[in-house]
C-alpha cells in the first residue's frame, strides 16, 4: 500500500489541472443530481418489526374504525386550568371557556373545537381544575401551518388573563436547524489550532480549504442521495461534523509529514510521494477503521442508524480521498513555501548520490523522520520550549511513576463516567424534546390531571373465547395499581377477537407503565381459549427503545471484537491490542457518564441552548460507540506504532517509549484538540439529537486521547516492558504485513529514483 499511494501522491503532483477537473466534474454531477432530484420529505424513523407492530397490523385487520382514532398530526389541544384550584364548571369560568373556544373557532383552518364542558365531549379533570378542548384543522399547507400554529398560542395568549393555559400538540414538525454561530466558531478555532502548529497561515489554510472542499462534496453527495431517497435531517449532521473533523486532522497528518521530508533535503516531488506513501498508508488505515465501524452499524439492522452510519461513512472517505488527492496538488503548488521562510533555501549537505545510500528509518504513521541527532517533528523541534518539551517532560513523569499515572487517570475516567448508572433512554421523548415549551407544560398537566390518556395501551384478545371473557380482563385490568381506567371493550362479529383500551397511570416511558406492558406479556397465556397481546404506540415505543438497547449489546460486542482483531494485525501483539480495547471503554463510559450529567441531568443548561432534562435517545449510546471506536482506533496507531517502531530497533522500553512519545504526541495532541473544537461547536446547536452526539464526541475524544492514549497506554507499556511486544510465532506466519510503517518504499524503485531526482529550491 504505501507504494500505491506515493505513486498516487506523485501522480496528483503532476497532473494538477487532472485532479482538479475530476473533483469539479464530480462536484458538477451531484449539483445536477440534487438539482433534478424530486424527493423533499424527510425519512421516517423506523425499527425492526416487534411484538407491539405486529399486534397492531392484526387490530387494523380485525377493527379497521380504531386504526385511524389514534390520532391526527393536523389537531392542536388547549389546556385550561383555574388559576386558584377552583371549579371550571363553575357559571362564571364556564363562560370564559366558552370566549376561549370562540377566538379559537375563530382561526383559520378550524373545522372543529370541542367544548370540554359539554356532557358529550366533556374532557374535564376529577378535581374540576382542568379542562381540555380539541381543535381540528382541515386544509392545511405547508406553507401555513407555522401562521395557523401561531394564532392558536395568540388566543393561548389572550386566555391567560383568566387560566393557566398551554397549547398541546404541534403542525409543524422539528426540522434540522441550520449551521450557527457554534459550528462556525468551531472551525475558527479549529484554523488557529493549525496556525499554532505549522505557524504558518499558509499551511493553515491549505489544510483548511481541503478539509471544506471535502465536507462540501461530501454533503453534496448526501443530499444528492436524499434528493431520491428521504433521508433524516441528522443523517447530514453527523456526517457533516465527522467529515470536517476528520478531513482536518488527515491532512495535518500529510502536511506535517511533507514538511519533515522536505528539511531532509529531498525535492518537492519526492517528498510528496514519500509523505502520502507513509503518513497517507496511516490516513488511510484510520480513516477504513472509521468507516468500518460506521458501516458496521448495519448490525443493529435499524433503518435510520444504518443510514446515519453509511452517510458518516461517505464523509470520511472523501476526507480520505481529498487528502491523497487533492492535497498533493497543493503540496506541489506551494511546493518549498510551505516551509517557513527562514528555511526555504536551506540545503543539507547531502548530494544526491550520497543520498541514495541514506537509511531513512520508516516511521509509522503522520509523524516525521528522526534522523540521527536532530528532529524533524513540525511541533516539537525545540528542544527546551514548545508544546514538545512539556510532553517530553509529560512523558518522564509517567515512566518514573507509571501505577501512579494509571490510578489517577482511571479514577478521573470512572468519575466522569460515574452518572452512566442512573442513564435513561427512550426512543422518542413524549411531548416534544424541549421542556420549556407550551406543548410539554401541556403535555405534563394532562399527565398530572388524567393519568396516560394520552398513551393508550390497546389491548387485543384473540381465540374462540375472546368475546365471553371480554368484560372479565377489563375487570382485572381495573384492580391493578398502574391501570388509570379502563374503557369498555369492542368485539368483533365473530367473537373470536376483543379490543380493550387501557389509561396507564404514568406516561410512555415511566417505568410503571413498561412494567404494566411486560406484566401482560407475561400473562399471554393464563385464560384457557384466549390470548393477550398489547399494541399502541407506547407499547410500539417501548418495543423500539428495547430493540435499539438489545442492538446496543450486540454493537459493543463486534466493536471490541473488532478492536482487538485489528490492533492485532497491526501491533504484533496480544496485551497491546488488549489494553488498548479497555482503554477504548473508558473512553465510551466516560462519554456516556458526561451525556447524562448534561442532557439528562442538565447540567450545563445555560451553556448548551439544545434541550436539557429529557432522557437519552436510544440512538445515541450507538452511535457514541461507533464513532468513537474509530477515532480511538486512530489515536492508538498514531501513538503506539511510534512506540513500537523504537523498540523494533533495538532501544529498551522505557526508552521506546521515551522516544516514540515525544516524537509522536505532539501531532496526536493537534489533530485531538481540533476534532475537540469542531465538534464543540455541534454541540452548541439547539438540535437535542445533533448536540447529544457532538458533545459526547468532545468528551469521548479529550479522554480518550489525553487520558487513555498519553497517560494510560504509556503507563501500561512501562510495566509491561518487553511481554508487551510478545507475539505467537504461528500466529506471525499467518497474519497479512499491513506495512503501515512504509517499509517498503526503500525497496520500491520508482520511489527511490524519485527521491534521488533532487530539485532546487522553489522561489520564495
Amino acid at each position: 500500500m504505501p507504494v500505491l499511494l506515493a505513486r498516487l501522491g506523485i501522480f496528483s503532483a503532476r497532473h494538477r489541472l487532472l485532479i482538479v477537473g475530476g473533483w469539479v466534474l464530480l462536484l458538477a454531477a451531484l449539483v445536477g443530481v440534487l438539482a433534478t432530484g424530486s424527493s423533499s420529505s424527510s425519512a421516517g424513523a423506523s425499527v425492526p418489526s416487534s411484538a407491539a407492530t405486529e399486534t397492531l397490523a392484526t387490530v387494523q385487520q380485525k377493527f379497521p374504525d380504531q386504526a385511524g382514532s389514534t390520532g391526527s398530526a393536523d389537531t392542536l389541544q388547549l389546556v385550561l386550568t383555574t388559576k386558584d384550584a377552583t371549579s371550571i364548571t363553575t357559571p362564571a369560568a364556564a363562560a370564559k371557556v366558552a370566549h376561549v373556544l370562540a377566538d379559537a373557532r375563530s382561526v383559520a383552518h378550524v373545522a372543529t373545537v370541542t367544548d370540554p364542558l359539554d356532557a358529550k365531549t366533556s374532557f374535564v379533570s376529577a378535581d374540576k381544575t382542568t379542562a381540555v378542548a380539541t381543535l381540528t384543522f382541515t386544509g392545511l399547507t405547508e406553507d401555513d401551518r407555522q401562521t395557523v400554529y401561531d394564532d392558536v398560542v395568540k388566543v393561548a395568549d389572550q386566555a391567560r388573563a383568566d387560566f393557566q393555559v398551554e397549547v398541546g400538540g404541534q403542525l409543524v414538525a422539528e426540522g434540522a436547524p441550520g449551521a450557527g454561530i457554534g459550528e462556525i466558531a468551531g472551525v475558527l478555532v479549529a484554523f488557529v489550532v493549525l496556525f499554532l502548529t505549522f505557524g504558518s497561515l499558509l499551511v493553515a489554510g491549505a489544510n483548511m480549504l481541503v478539509a471544506l472542499t471535502g465536507v462540501g462534496i461530501g454533503t453534496l453527495g448526501i443530499l444528492a442521495y436524499g434528493s431520491i431517497n428521504p433521508i433524516q435531517g441528522t443523517t447530514l449532521t453527523l456526517a457533516t461534523m465527522l467529515g470536517l473533523a476528520v478531513g482536518i486532522d488527515y491532512s495535518l497528518f500529510i502536511l506535517t509529514r511533507f514538511r519533515a521530508e522536505l528539511r531532509e533535503g529531498r525535492s518537492v516531488e519526492a517528498a510528496i510521494g514519500r509523505a502520502t506513501g507513509t503518513a497517507g498508508t496511516a490516513v488511510v488505515f484510520a480513516g477504513l477503521t472509521v468507516i468500518i465501524a460506521l458501516v458496521a452499524l448495519i448490525v443493529v439492522r435499524i433503518s435510520f442508524i444504518t443510514e446515519m452510519g453509511i452517510a458518516g461513512a461517505f464523509g470520511v472517505l472523501v476526507a480520505v480521498l481529498m487528502s491523497l488527492t487533492l492535497l498533493p496538488v497543493l503540496m506541489r503548488s506551494l511546493g518549498r513555501r510551505i516551509l517557513p521562510r527562514r528555511e526555504r533555501d536551506q540545503t543539507t549537505a547531502e548530494t544526491p548520490t550520497a543520498a541514495a545510500h541514506t537509511t531513512h528509518a520508516p516511521t509509522t504513521t503522520s509523524t516525521p523522520v528522526t534522523t540521527g541527532p536532530h528532529a524533524h517533528d513540525d511541533v516539537s523541534r525545540a528542544p527546551d520550549t514548545g508544546p514538545g518539551s512539556f510532553l517530553q517532560r509529560w512523558v518522564n513523569v509517567i515512566i518514573a511513576r507509571p501505577v501512579l499515572a494509571i490510578v489517577a487517570a482511571v479514577i478521573v475516567l470512572l468519575i466522569v463516567a460515574a452518572p452512566l448508572l442512573s442513564m435513561k433512554t427512550a426512543s422518542n421523548v413524549p411531548g416534544g424534546t424541549d421542556p420549556t415549551s407550551t406543548q410539554r407544560a401541556a403535555y405534563t398537566q394532562v399527565l398530572d390531571k388524567f393519568g396516560g390518556v394520552q398513551s393508550p395501551l390497546l389491548i387485543l384478545l384473540t381465540g374462540k373465547d375472546a368475546g365471553r371473557t371480554v368484560d372479565q380482563v377489563s375487570n382485572g385490568f381495573r384492580g391493578l395499581g398502574d391501570v388509570q381506567s379502563v374503557v369498555p371493550g369492542k368485539v368483533t362479529a365473530t367473537g373470536d377477537a376483543a379490543l380493550i383500551t387501557v389509561i396507564p397511570r404514568g406516561g410512555p416511558i415511566d417505568d410503571s407503565t413498561k412494567d404494566l406492558v411486560h406484566l401482560i406479556r407475561d400473562n399471554i397465556d393464563t385464560i384457557p381459549g384466549v390470548q393477550l397481546r398489547v399494541t399502541g404506540e407506547t407499547a410500539i415505543g417501548i418495543d423500539g427503545d428495547a430493540a435499539l438497547n438489545a442492538a446496543l449489546i450486540k454493537y459493543v460486542i463486534v466493536i471490541v471484537v473488532l478492536a482487538f482483531l485489528l490492533l492485532v494485525l497491526m501491533f504484533r501483539s496480544i496485551l497491546v491490542p488488549l489494553t488498548a480495547t479497555l482503554g477504548y471503554l473508558l473512553s465510551v463510559g466516560a462519554s456516556f457518564g458526561a451525556s447524562v450529567a448534561v442532557f439528562q441531568w442538565g447540567w450545563l443548561d445555560r451553556l448548551i441552548p439544545a434541550p436539557q432534562g429529557d432522557p437519552m435517545l436510544s440512538i445515541l449510546p450507538i452511535i457514541l460507540v461507533g464513532v468513537l471506536f474509530g477515532l480511538a482506533m486512530d489515536y492508538q496507531m498514531f501513538l503506539v506504532s511510534r512506540i513500537h517502531e523504537m523498540h523494533g530497533k533495538g532501544f529498551s522500553p522505557k526508552e521506546a517509549i521515551r522516544r516514540g512519545f515525544t516524537t509522536s504526541a505532539p501531532v496526536l495532541v493537534a489533530a485531538a484538540s481540533i476534532m475537540a473544537v469542531v465538534f464543540g461547536g455541534f454541540a452548541t446547536s439547539e438540535s437535542a439529537v445533533a448536540a447529544s452526539i457532538a458533545f459526547g464526541l468532545v468528551v469521548g475524544v479529550i479522554a480518550d486521547a489525553f487520558l487513555v492514549r498519553t497517560v494510560i497506554m504509556p503507563a501500561l507499556l512501562v510495566l509491561m516492558g518487553n511481554a508487551a511486544w510478545w507475539f505467537p510465532a504461528w500466529l506471525e506466519r499467518i497474519l497479512p504485513n499491513l506495512d503501515v510503517e512504509g517499509h517498503a518504499l526503500d525497496a520500491d524503485t520508482t520511489a527511490t529514483k524519485s527521491q534521488l531526482a533532487t530539485t532546487p529550491p522553489t522561489p520564495a
